[in-house]
């Protein structure tokens, strides 16, 4: 017998991915934009930061309970996604020049958020029509 209180697996699983493909097409676009090579290992060379963050968002904010939700969840996997982002680039001596951290948190925002906005406006629009 279902559980109704649980969480949808695999609606968790591609809420995940998602953040993750958001994660990485941000990288990619970047390396891109700065002529840098679009080679797998150096856009992992890139992600890897923002995705330890989106991770460390996932289970700072229990992603997986309410994994569409644009607040608190996708609030949080978006902050974490740029502070530890930026913290581990920090780490490694890679750059976290001012603009760029603009640059990364406005183009996240609107990716990590973005995602989730269309689906509650289409959940929305389909309960309004009901």
């Amino acid at each position: 017998m279902p559980n109704d209180d649980l969480p949808d697996r695999g609606l968790a699983l591609k809420a995940l991915a998602a953040d993750l493909v958001c994660v990485v097409v941000f990288c990619t676009i970047g390396r891109r934009s700065h002529a840098e090579g679009l080679s797998l290992a150096g856009i992992a060379e890139t992600a890897w930061p923002f995705l330890t963050g989106a991770g460390a968002g996932w289970l700072l904010a229990r992603a997986w309970q309410r994994p569409t939700a644009l607040v608190p969840t996708g609030l949080i996997v978006w902050a974490a996604t740029v502070i530890v982002g930026m913290l581990l680039r920090k780490l490694t001596s890679q750059g976290t020049a001012p603009s760029f951290i603009v640059v990364a948190s406005v183009t996240t925002a609107v990716l990590l958020l973005g995602w989730r906005g269309v689906v509650w406006a289409l959940a929305r629009r389909s309960t309004t029509r009901s």
